[in-house]
């Protein structure tokens, strides 16, 4: 018999014997009229003792070939229990268990396939100023090209090579903050000296464009200066990158005992309806985006880092025309 295989039942009727053969040998001697009354009381007791350890066992059997389909892929297995008892809180464990796995394996199917689409992402990304440095390279290896035509050239390959080089450290402070592994530090800063080292990078283009810069803040914030810049700048440039020629960027920053605001607006055509709702997804460009030569990523980037410092970042249309950018550096005690 299977049961008896198992050592803890081979045990419990060795002892069950055990009592029975003194139980009846006590009788014997007392009083021999009750050695079959003894006799019968210690098989019903036994009787009893092994169906209800069979009828556990059996249950505890069941429940390891559900663990086991479930081990092997067979989603539709359910060992939910609703009774009472130390099986029936076993089986409620291992549901709670079974339940945290399906979990763990859809997070890890989905963050599977955003992987791939990632790598394609970033593969088209890639690939289409590889193409045209490949192209700029073969019509410099033509004899009869002019210096000036040739100078001209190598200056585009420069622009290339230099949108690639940013793409490359876009994604990997991504992948960072993703990570989980930066770790920002919050430091007290005026207002004005923060957006003055955030907007540095993009004054020259900025002149370039025959654009205006207006800078408008007071008081000061806590946040992470070097990650905060980064975000501001991002902002800042996609304005640039959307106003014309003559226009106006503004950034205004303010601050009040909840929080620290920075209202960054252009004067340019603003953002299309239906590009709101995406206008923060990695590699998303807009109908107005595909001549400005951008990878769609700043902006997702900014948004990664103000929201991983307990802020908010929101973009909409402002009432004078062209877009408008808030975001919020929320205070940690109020």
């Amino acid at each position: 018999m299977k049961l008896l295989r198992n050592k803890e039942v081979l045990n419990s009727l060795k002892f069950f014997v055990l009592i029975s053969v003194i139980a009846i040998i006590a009788a014997w001697i007392y009083d021999k009229r009750l050695v079959i009354a003894v006799l019968c009381v210690c098989l019903a007791f036994c009787i009893t003792h092994f169906i209800t350890v069979w009828y556990r066992y059996k249950k505890i059997t069941d429940l390891s070939g559900k663990i086991n389909s479930i081990l092997h892929g067979d989603e539709g297995v359910s060992i939910e229990n609703c009774s009472e008892g130390e099986l029936a809180l076993l089986s409620t464990e291992v549901y709670k268990m079974t339940v945290m796995l399906r979990e763990q394996k859809s997070k890890l199917m989905d963050d599977k396939m955003y992987l791939a689409d990632l790598l394609a992402d970033i593969s088209h990304q890639i690939r289409t100023p590889l193409t045209s440095i490949n192209i700029l390279v073969s019509m410099l290896s033509e004899p009869d090209m002019t210096y000036e035509k040739r100078e001209q050239t190598v200056q585009k390959l420069y622009g290339l090579l230099s949108r690639i080089d940013w793409l490359i450290t876009a994604l990997l402070k991504l992948s960072k903050l993703d990570a989980g592994t930066v770790r920002f530090n919050r430091e007290h800063i005026a207002m004005h000296d923060l957006l003055d080292k955030a907007c540095m990078p993009v004054r020259v283009p900025i002149e370039l464009r025959g654009q205006q810069l207006e800078i408008e803040s007071d008081g000061e914030l806590s946040c992470d200066i070097a990650w905060s810049c980064e975000a501001i700048g991002n902002i800042v440039k996609n304005c640039m990158e959307h106003t014309p020629e003559g226009g106006k960027i503004t950034v205004v920053g303010t601050h009040n005992p909840l929080y620290s605001e920075i209202r960054i607006s252009d004067s340019g055509s603003g953002i299309a309806s239906e590009d709101l709702p995406h206008i923060f997804e990695r590699f998303y460009k807009g109908k107005d985006s595909e001549d400005k030569g951008g990878f769609g990523i700043g902006l997702a980037l900014a948004r990664t880092i103000i929201t991983e410092q307990n802020g908010t970042l929101k973009a909409e249309n402002s009432p004078d025309g062209g877009a408008l950018f808030t975001l919020r550096f929320y205070e940690s005690t109020v």
